[in-house]
Formats: C-alpha cells, sequence, structure tokens
C-alpha cells in the first residue's frame, strides 16, 4: 500500500523503516527487505525523491516508479514517497526499527542516530549486502565504455 505522508503518524511505533534510493533495485534490496519483515513488524520502506538519487546518478526510473515496483514486493507493507530527508520521516513515523545494511553502521548521519535515540527508536543493522547500486552502475558504465574496443570500433 502507498501510503501518503499524512499516513505516516498513524503508523508511529508499529512499522519496521527501511529507507533508499533503490535505484536500480537489485537481489540485495529484496534480501533486505526479506530480512526486515523477519523482525516481525510490518515493513515500511521511504523511496528517496529523485533529487537525492539525483546527487549519486540520473535517477534510471523516477521516484514513483520506483516506489510501484518496491510496492509490489511481498515483504513490504507500505511504501512512502518521501520528500524529506530522512531524519524527518523518522521523527514523524517513529518507527519500532530503522533497519539499515551493515555496511551504514559507521557512517549513519548523527542527527538520524540522535531522533532514535530521541524516540526509542531501535536502529538495526542487516548484513545483507549481495551488490549495490553504485557498483551495478559502475560495472554497467565500464561494459558499455569497454564494448565498443572489443568489436573494434
Amino acid at each position: 500500500m502507498i501510503l501518503p505522508s499524512s499516513g505516516l503518524e498513524r503508523l508511529r511505533g508499529q512499522v519496521a523503516m527501511v529507507d533508499g534510493g533503490f535505484d536500480p533495485l537489485h537481489a540485495g534490496h529484496v534480501e533486505y527487505f526479506r530480512e526486515a519483515a523477519a523482525l516481525g513488524a510490518p515493513v515500511l520502506c521511504n523511496v528517496a525523491d529523485d533529487d537525492w538519487v539525483g546527487r549519486k546518478h540520473q535517477p534510471l526510473l523516477p521516484q514513483s516508479d520506483r516506489a510501484r515496483i518496491i510496492d509490489a514486493i511481498r515483504y513490504i507493507s507500505y511504501t512512502h514517497l518521501s520528500h524529506v530527508p530522512t531524519v524527518e520521516v523518522l521523527r514523524r513515523l517513529a518507527p519500532r526499527y530503522y533497519v539499515k545494511g551493515a555496511d551504514w553502521r559507521t557512517r549513519l548521519p548523527h542527527n538520524e542516530v540522535d531522533e532514535c535515540q530521541r524516540h526509542g527508536i531501535e536502529i538495526v543493522y542487516l548484513d545483507t549486502l549481495l551488490d549495490s547500486s553504485t557498483r551495478i552502475l559502475q560495472r554497467y558504465a565500464d561494459g558499455a565504455r569497454v564494448a565498443p574496443d572489443e568489436s573494434g570500433g
């Protein structure tokens, strides 16, 4: 179910929140969602907007399409199209769990950690890193540059 921002407060303390750009979506994301669901709470996926994704690369899919795809994944109970910083979603939603990949353990923004402490939100780090969108895009870009040379072009 795609949830408008106005619906965040009604889920306070009830969900496990995952978030990110998910562009491109890959098997590691699905494993992340599966492990988050195993915590026993409904999973809310907070999908970053195109401006946030654009800081890393030109979005492959617009936020609305990424959200529709994620919303169809069985491990996801709610999908939220975010247009505010994650810390603001944490403040409004106050999920039971804020679920991140283990790669975020030493680099989670301090304001998000502080917000979780303020609201009693448990931060859960999952070791589900199978790949990353950045690496997938880099491999694609490297392959795209190499292909013409290999074909004699």
